[in-house]
């Protein structure tokens, strides 16, 4: 059986109240991880394998992969990041996924909670009619006049209450934010609290398996960072971006959470932090929260040195005010493409992008509005919310396209180079070798022969290839003494190794060449003993070797196929196993911490404890049994590519930038959920399902209707998407009707399991129901 792996990669814009249509978006995302978890469950753990309501549909919708299509596909969400209300999202997806929580309080936070009468702060509440009566007047004017702002953009239906409300908030207090910063905070922190009391079950990823959470914050007043020019040769600037990024392995216990409540609160509030309706967050606000709470923050000065090293450094990091992330980055794409770096692949991976976007009707309204003057409304909401959620994306796609691009050249290089490289190991090892029993010790001896070779045919390349071959160690090395001594404050590895290449050139690493040609004997040992990247990047092309849309052979069987591919994963999953911090020991740490101190100490602790003799052992007697089990044909290709690989490494290496070794390294495809993408229910897009859109995209924070039909919609696109995305896994794809009962039969699931708990308005599910039987037929 075939099996791969479907990485979601989500990027969840700032929206206002759309951030309502995103989290039911995200919530058909957490339904197919657990229907996914469900379906690969091999253990007894309460909830691992139960599945009812959509996850049931999603289930059997892997399952009729495996039967139809011989592919065991597991759907893993394990990079999440957003900016502003989506980053609220991001934030409580993450913990949902890595912990096994449910995600449903959320889904009560956003209904019950996120409307300005439960968002103004007490303090700001007029307390009767007549309260500031000198200021009725004014909101008459702003909500009555012609052309104001609520006839402009709200329903007919809907003004009266969202008159009422505003007029609330222009007669709250003046000059100061109307909604309660500390109120926002509980409201969150509430919502974790209540995820944990829930009933739980395992992670929805495999252990060991990384989750990354990336949202954007705002630093209102910023901070130094130095730059380096050519002269002066330092300056200062300012910064005012402020990440907050977590990173997690998913462990075997249940309900283990991703981090201390209070910093996923302070994430969550940090990044939604909406200037002028919120007060900015300061740190004295979470202390404040966790005092009313009775709860303990252990690791306070730890999370702020990660996430605000400077200001701490610096004394001053309880002045520091935070303001939404969308100010300056509303998608964060950048965080997530970071991510990707280190992350192991241990078999195929189908890896997307994905990123929810409400609204994609911008051009239809551009085009309506463009002969329209701006009004006093529109020029406040559009400089400081509309523009910087609509700017666009292509740089990001741009690079997204050029790895995928890059991944395409390395297949051509691959196959381009494939005769002469076959002809040379044919020319080294005899054409009959493959026929001998490939043992440990043949494998081992004839990859040293061949490893020589091809340093002495590289000639002049061969130096700049190991310079880079060099690099990427040193940068690894300086990673991981990066992640396990953080009390260093470090913001990158340069010092680290600066360190490290001056202990190495006092050890005769200053130059790697032999006089004959060739690694000097000094290199060959260092890449021996340090070089865990060459060794995946040879079972990565091995893999790939393997995969269908690399290379057609209808002589070697599919089965054969299918396990060699296995075989050669499970051979990876060795290799990484041995590498992180983690497998590092408990004395690596310290050690770590004292590395410009003895760096020395530090380059011998990574060789005695790193990348062992008995690690390639292990994998040599892996390697050879999985040949004995091939057939001669795939025997033959298998030892071509794997004595051949150091041919290929060198003309590789430097497409590859140093990356293509500890992280993935294939084509990445880019998938947009929106209203205009899900179309199966109903036609006409964003204009014609959502309401949150409405008051400069406002709406749905007025109004308790608004919300539930964002939310409804948000889970029936997301439904229609999920399916989309795992059908388009499937090589040739799924038949167009299978497809759609799918979908059929999830949307029946998400109206049935919306009436049982009784959240949503009857008559609105009622329609619903009926525009999916009209479209896609009844239910059976």
């Amino acid at each position: 059986m075939r099996q791969k792996e479907l990485r979601i990669a989500l990027v969840c814009y700032g929206g206002v109240s759309l951030a309502v249509y995103m989290h039911g978006v995200t919530k058909e995302i957490w339904h197919l991880a657990r229907a996914s978890r469900a379906f690969h469950s091999h253990d007894a753990t309460p909830l691992a394998g139960r599945t009812h309501g959509v996850d049931t549909v999603y289930r059997e919708l892997l399952e009729y992969i495996e039967d139809k299509h011989a592919l065991r596909l597991r759907f893993l969400p394990d990079i999440l990041s957003g900016a502003s209300a989506g980053g609220i999202n991001a934030v409580f997806l993450a913990q949902a996924v890595y912990s096994g929580h449910s995600l449903e309080p959320l889904t009560d936070l956003w209904l019950k909670k996120a409307d300005v009468d439960e968002l103004v702060d007490p303090e700001a509440q007029p307390m009767w009619r007549y309260a500031k009566f000198w200021a009725q007047p004014i909101a008459n004017w702003l909500l009555k006049r012609p052309g104001n702002a609520v006839s402009e953009s709200v329903s007919p239906e809907t003004r009266r209450e969202v008159r009422r409300k505003v007029s609330q908030l222009v007669r709250s207090r003046w000059f100061e934010p109307p909604f309660s910063g500390i109120g926002f905070s509980h409201m969150l922190y509430d919502a974790f609290m209540a995820m944990e009391a829930a009933e739980r079950g395992p992670s929805l990823l495999p252990p060991r398996h990384p989750v990354d959470l990336f949202v954007t914050a705002t630093d209102f007043r910023g901070h130094l960072e130095y730059l380096r020019l050519n002269s002066p040769p330092v300056v200062e600037e300012t910064e005012h971006r402020m990440p907050i990024s977590f990173h997690c392995r998913a462990k075997n216990a249940p309900g283990s959470s991703l981090a201390d409540p209070l910093e996923l609160t302070f994430a969550a509030r940090a990044t939604a932090s909406f200037p002028g309706a919120f007060p900015p967050l300061q740190v004295a606000e979470i202390d404040q929260l966790a005092a009313e709470n009775g709860a303990h923050w252990p690791n306070r000065e730890t999370f702020l040195a990660r996430v605000m090293p400077s200001h701490l450094r610096g004394g001053n990091e309880m002045s520091v005010s935070l303001i939404d992330g969308s100010v300056l980055i509303n998608k964060p794409f950048g965080g997530a493409m970071d991510a990707l770096k280190g992350r192991p692949a241990q078999r195929e991976v189908d890896r997307r992008f994905v990123y929810i976007d409400p609204r994609p009707d911008r051009v239809g309204s551009m085009r309506e509005e463009a002969g329209r003057p701006v009004g006093f409304f529109n020029a406040i909401f559009g400089s400081i919310s509309i523009i910087p959620r609509e700017q666009p994306i292509r740089d990001n796609l741009e690079a997204l396209e050029q790895q995928s691009r890059d991944a395409e050249r390395l297949r051509r290089i691959v196959m381009g180079l494939r005769p002469d490289v076959e002809y040379a190991v044919e020319k080294l090892f005899g054409r009959t070798f493959f026929l001998d029993s490939p043992t440990p010790k043949r494998l081992k001896n004839w990859r040293a022969k061949a490893q020589q070779a091809a340093a002495q045919d590289a000639g002049y390349a061969f130096q700049p290839y190991a310079q880079t071959k060099f690099a990427a160690i040193i940068e690894r090395l300086a990673t991981l003494v990066h992640e396990a001594a953080p009390q260093l404050a470090l913001p990158d590895t340069a010092p680290i190794e600066d360190a490290l290449r001056a202990e190495l050139a006092r050890r005769g690493l200053d130059t790697l060449s032999a006089p004959s040609g060739g690694a000097s004997d000094a290199a060959v040992d260092f890449f021996r003993i340090h070089d865990m990247g060459y060794r995946v990047r040879r079972l990565r092309l091995l893999a790939r070797r393997l995969a269908r849309d690399w290379e057609i052979d209808p002589e070697i069987d599919d089965e054969a196929l299918d396990r060699a591919r296995e075989a050669i994963y499970d051979i990876l999953g060795h290799y990484f196993r041995h590498d992180g911090v983690d497998a590092l020991g408990k004395e690596f740490p310290a050690l770590a911490a004292k590395i410009f101190e003895n760096p020395g100490a530090v380059i011998d602790y990574f060789a005695a404890n790193r990348l062992r003799p008995e690690v390639d052992e292990e994998a040599e007697v892996l390697f050879a049994e999985a040949l004995e089990t091939m057939p001669k044909n795939l025997r033959r290709r298998m030892l071509l590519t794997y004595l051949g690989f150091p041919f290929y490494d060198v003309a590789t290496l430097a497409l590859l930038r140093g990356e293509g070794g500890m992280s993935e390294y294939d084509a990445i495809k880019v998938d947009r959920i929106s209203p205009d993408d899900a179309r199966s229910i109903r036609e006409g897009g964003t204009r014609a399902t959502l309401r949150g859109t409405e008051f400069y995209n406002f709406g749905a924070f007025f109004s308790r209707a608004y919300r539930e039909n964002d939310y409804l919609w948000g889970r029936l696109h997301g439904a229609e998407r999920m399916i989309d995305l795992v059908c388009s896994t499937v090589d040739g794809g799924i038949d167009d009707a299978k497809c759609r009962e799918f979908k059929r039969r999830a949307f029946i699931a998400i109206i049935e399991e919306e009436e049982r708990v009784g959240r949503c308005r009857e008559v609105s599910l009622e329609l619903l129901r009926a525009e999916v039987e009209e479209r896609l037929g009844p239910a059976h």
